[in-house]
């Protein structure tokens, strides 16, 4: 192991964009190099379409994007390219101290976004009415198409593993995992499709599917899909959303890997006075329902206790020839908006 410390120069870092338009065609080229502590934030300008893969903005990086779109009508091709690398690489779990994989609460820097990456990614939309940009961040109350849709492949090639992640316990400490989930080849495609019929009628149906790791240490790869399908008729909203073998709502279910088979969402709202499609908050009132089932990696997963070696009766979520445990809530709201 070296042991080394952050000089004057690991401030610095340096980004060179390029665009260039004609006719149909609209093609991009990114490069950087950040030093160790360069961190310059994310990305977050839209380069001709919704492309996902970005900039990260890391320090500790050097990388190269592509992409380019042609405009065939109504319907836009878009493939994008990606290359980054760090400049100083993860450090395995296994090594002999004083080494052991960073983390931010204790090292300058770490490798965790800016991991080394292959990546390729292709979007395909059809928007009859660009006046009303499909990724605009309003999109969703602003689109009038009666039918646009946007499909997005990307694969990332991660030939290597991570630094640490930070967790949060149960009383709130703060905690770097011992290491990170393996190097491992990632996909997900998202498909959006945006309907609004008349003005007092619209539908969103949000599609997804693909494989992930946890953000923690745990070596289990999930393959999850799902989809949030939204719909408005004057005054009422109802809302559905399904999720399979994925992540629970909160940042700490990806963190431990902690997933549902199943979760259902159902909520159905009625606003009080002039609605406004779907992005500015109002006035509201609604129920909505979840449904959950559970299996060996859910929290609240308890099929049967055994006596641990202490001689307290534990759950045992591993116990085998129990069937998925189950949970539900029904919530009613009210939403208030005050305000012009």
């Amino acid at each position: 192991m070296y042991q080394d410390v952050i000089k004057s120069e690991d401030n610095f870092g340096g980004k060179i964009k390029f665009t260039y338009s004609a006719g149909i065609v609209n093609w991009y080229g990114l490069a950087s190099y950040m030093g160790l502590v360069a961190n310059g934030g994310v990305d977050q300008t839209r380069t001709f379409t919704g492309w996902r893969l970005k900039d990260v903005g890391s320090g500790n990086m050097y990388n190269v994007l592509s992409g380019f779109t042609v405009s065939l009508g109504k319907l836009q091709i878009a493939p994008n390219f990606l290359y980054q690398k760090p400049i100083e690489g993860p450090i395995p779990s296994d090594v002999l101290a004083p080494g052991r994989p960073r983390n931010i609460l204790d090292d300058p820097f770490s490798v965790r976004s800016n991991r080394e990456t292959i990546a390729g990614e292709l979007l395909l939309t059809y928007d009859p009415t660009p006046a009303t940009w499909m990724y605009e961040w309003d999109n969703d109350r602003a689109e009038d198409a009666k039918f646009a849709i946007s499909a997005d492949f990307v694969y990332r090639h991660l030939p290597t593993i991570q630094d640490a992640a930070i967790g949060i316990l149960a009383n709130r400490t703060l905690f770097a995992f011992p290491g990170s989930a393996p190097a491992q080849d990632l996909w997900e495609t998202h498909v959006r499709v945006v309907s609004k019929v008349n003005p007092h009628l619209g539908l969103i149906a949000n599609l997804y599917a693909g494989n992930g790791q946890a953000n923690g240490n745990d070596k289990r790869t999930i393959d999850r899909y799902g989809f949030d399908l939204r719909t408005i008729y004057k005054k009422t909203k109802l809302i559905a959303i399904g999720k399979f073998n994925d992540w629970g709502p909160f940042d700490y279910h990806r963190d431990f890997n902690l997933t549902f088979p199943l979760q259902l969402i159902a909520d159905i709202s009625t606003e009080i006075g002039k609605p406004d499609w779907f992005m500015l908050p109002g006035t509201k009132i609604g129920i909505r329902g979840t449904y959950r089932t559970l299996d060996r990696y859910s929290p609240r997963y308890s099929p049967i206790k055994t006596m641990d070696a202490a001689g307290n009766w534990v759950p045992d979520p591993t116990a085998i020839g129990f069937p998925d445990g189950n949970e539900w809530e029904i919530r009613t709201y009210i939403q208030i908006n005050i305000g012009k």
